[in-house]
């Protein structure tokens, strides 16, 4: 594991369900590179994994160490504290209870398992440079698809 790549990476949601996007920034040694997306009818916790997720698949040639920053408890909380326990009780909550966006949460433990990450979380919309670029990127996302849908 050679390459210490940082990923940035947020999720918007325009209502909760309702359109949403994510937002995704990648950066490795002077270089960047951008990818956001949106989806018409989601939630805000869905297109935060998403912005977790589309980063760390866009990292496919080799395993990488990864500094991954997300604004989102939900996903530093669900990645570091409570996935292992998810796992051992069949993707069940301690309740009992499916765990919610289960698909997304499976995706994102395969999207992890070649690399080395180290999760950090920093509070959103606190002027912390990347995280305003990967939120302006989701919220683009989302004025895209709106303003396309419109065209139709």
């Amino acid at each position: 594991m050679t390459e210490k790549i940082h990923i940035y990476s947020d999720g918007a949601c325009r209502g909760n369900p309702g359109p949403g996007g994510w937002g995704t920034l990648l950066k490795y040694n002077g270089t960047e590179k951008e990818l956001y997306g949106a989806e018409e009818e989601t939630t805000n916790n869905r297109m935060e994994l998403m912005g977790a997720i589309k980063g760390l698949e866009a990292l496919t040639k080799e395993a990488c160490h990864i500094v991954l920053t997300t604004d989102s408890q939900y996903v530093m909380k669900g990645i570091t504290e409570w996935m292992d326990g998810w796992k051992k009780r069949n993707w069940k909550t301690a309740a009992k209870k499916a765990v919610k966006n289960q698909d997304l949460w499976q995706r994102l433990d395969e999207a992890c398992q070649k690399h080395q990450i180290e999760w950090q979380w920093v509070k959103g919309h606190s002027g912390h440079t990347e995280n305003e670029i990967v939120d302006a990127l989701a919220n683009k996302a989302i004025d895209e698809m709106l303003t396309a849908g419109n065209s139709k």
